[in-house]
């Protein structure tokens, strides 16, 4: 168990030590959907880990979880941009308060150990 997470963690430095030294531009336009979609990919990432440090990791639902995020957080993206209203803030609040909550509990859970 601990090898797949220690493994996911080198995972995820291996892929931001990349990713900050490529060259990328991104149009503003679609800034919204990389914002949204990053969080939507760290969200499903963090809950992840926390079911497999809780001995709960299903790849089945970590799949449906991570593209079922990215849909709705695009759809909301979309809507929102064809209606003139910021709906995706919404996505973010929520993305944001699961990030958190997944953190605290993976903290909690490594350190009670």
């Amino acid at each position: 168990m601990w090898t797949s997470i220690w493994l996911a963690i080198l995972g995820l430095i291996v892929g931001i030590g990349i990713g900050l030294n490529m060259p990328l531009f991104v149009p503003p336009v679609y800034s919204k959907y990389l914002g949204i979609a990053t969080l939507a990919a760290l969200d499903s990432v963090f809950g992840g880990i926390r079911a497999a440090i809780s001995e709960r990791f299903d790849n089945v639902v970590f799949l449906s979880g991570f593209i079922g995020n990215a849909l709705v957080a695009a759809v909301l993206v979309y809507i929102g941009d064809r209606l003139g209203v910021e709906i995706y803030i919404a996505a973010i609040v929520a993305f944001g308060v699961r990030l958190f909550h997944n953190l605290a509990a993976i903290r909690r859970r490594l350190v009670g150990k």
